[in-house]
């Protein structure tokens, strides 16, 4: 076991890096299995996470060219995972909406495994240590997020 609070903080450091890793190696895994590009992937996660968004808004998140999400919208609407629809704010927009039942159909069933076992872990916590690791990843969250909104 660690013996300072400095080597405890290094060694979380070190199993957010690995995890990092391994979950985006499996997540390029799963997109090459569907014929997704990472970026193609990672739109997928935003409008999973945000709901629909319009180009522009996928562009402010992921700091690609206007050109490059088009491309990816493109092939994900090519593969059923999302539908471009008029913006009901601003009928000169459009939005960019997840297609519920092709992420379920083509997706879901690849993610299952993983979701288990993260289900099985997560069972072995209290509600205590659950309410820690949910506030210790919300503050990680924010700050990644303000790093990339920065860049």
């Amino acid at each position: 076991m660690t013996s300072s609070r400095e080597e405890l903080a290094a060694e979380i450091q070190q199993r957010m890096v690995r995890l990092i890793a391994d979950v985006i190696l499996f997540n390029h895994a799963v997109s090459a299995k569907v014929g997704l590009g990472a970026s193609d992937s990672q739109f997928m996660t935003l409008l999973q996470t945000y709901g629909p968004l319009t180009p522009r808004q996928l562009a402010e998140h992921t700091g690609l060219t206007s050109g490059t999400v088009t491309g990816v919208i493109d092939r994900l609407e090519t593969l059923g995972l999302v539908t471009r629809r008029p913006d009901p704010h601003d009928r000169r927009k459009v939005v960019v909406t997840p297609s519920p039942e092709a992420i379920q159909e083509k997706l879901v069933p690849l993610y299952a495994e993983q979701g288990a076992r993260m289900h099985a872990v997560l069972a072995t916590r209290s509600a205590d240590e659950l309410r820690t690791i949910s506030a210790f990843l919300a503050d990680a969250i924010g700050s990644e997020s303000d790093v990339v909104a920065e860049n």
